[in-house]
């Protein structure tokens, strides 16, 4: 059985991408499984085979425990992780080869609070990996781009586990924009170039030393364009994501 989590800011388009994908490896012959575990979620775009929600609720932490919002989703995190037995069973009872994870829209309760480190490694999957979605319209910024890399970074010394990045919701830029985005991730000398017409003074300054920095972080961070609209990219996504869990083989067990 084979884990994908999808991690990514808040609207970088995780839930969408958890449907489509789910749908397009069935068309594929695939045996998938689709798991939501946000527990502050109140719609999701699908019908989950396995639901957080079914054991925790942030609403229902909210009056329990006389809880804010904030306060609620902290704790709903830590809760899940003492139900992750009967999660793990959940998951397994699915049969499904390919188990894609849509995770909570807040990214830094999945990712840096250490119930979802310990979530991630305990799940039953023989082969795991995260797709990290990069939000075409925020990086259309340079210096925002610059800053969703670092958190990519981040969230991969977080789980070390292979790490794919996508560039979502291209339907939405020109196709001369998309290749200007592509090219700030592969090219340093071009992307602090442009950083000069969106910044200076200091803050251009900045800019640039972190830009310079993103060779040193020890991974190619240039995601797959991709279009959860018009399934672009998605055979191309859906070749890294064979290479990584199944060695380039069909990933059935």
């Amino acid at each position: 059985m084979y884990g994908i989590f999808l991690v990514g800011t808040a609207g970088s388009g995780k839930s969408t991408l958890a449907f489509t994908l789910t749908e397009w490896l069935r068309n594929q012959k695939q045996n998938v499984a689709l798991v939501n575990l946000d527990p502050g979620v109140r719609r999701v775009p699908y019908q989950p085979d396995v639901d957080v929600r079914e054991w925790i609720s942030v609403y229902d932490i909210m009056d329990r425990y006389d809880l804010g919002p904030n306060g609620a989703l902290i704790a709903s995190s830590d809760l899940m992780a003492l139900q992750l037995e009967e999660i793990s069973k959940s998951i397994e009872k699915t049969g499904g080869d390919i188990i894609i994870v849509d995770t909570p829209g807040q990214i830094e309760l999945f990712a840096f609070r250490s119930s979802g480190s310990y979530i991630v490694s305990s799940l039953p999957f023989s082969s795991k990996c995260t797709i990290f979605l990069h939000d075409s319209i925020y990086v259309s910024d340079p210096l925002n781009l610059i800053s969703t890399v670092f958190l990519s970074s981040a969230v991969y010394a977080r789980f070390l586990m292979p790490q794919i990045s996508i560039l979502t919701k291209i339907d939405l830029l020109s196709r001369e924009k998309v290749g200007e985005i592509i090219s700030w991730y592969e090219d340093t000398d071009f992307l602090i170039s442009s950083l000069k017409k969106y910044l200076d003074g200091d803050k251009f300054l900045l800019g640039s030393e972190l830009a310079r920095g993103i060779p040193k972080l020890g991974f190619s961070p240039t995601p797959i364009p991709l279009s959860s609209l018009t399934l672009e990219g998605f055979i191309d996504l859906y070749a890294e994501v064979t290479r990584i869990l199944a060695g380039g083989e069909e990933p059935r067990e």
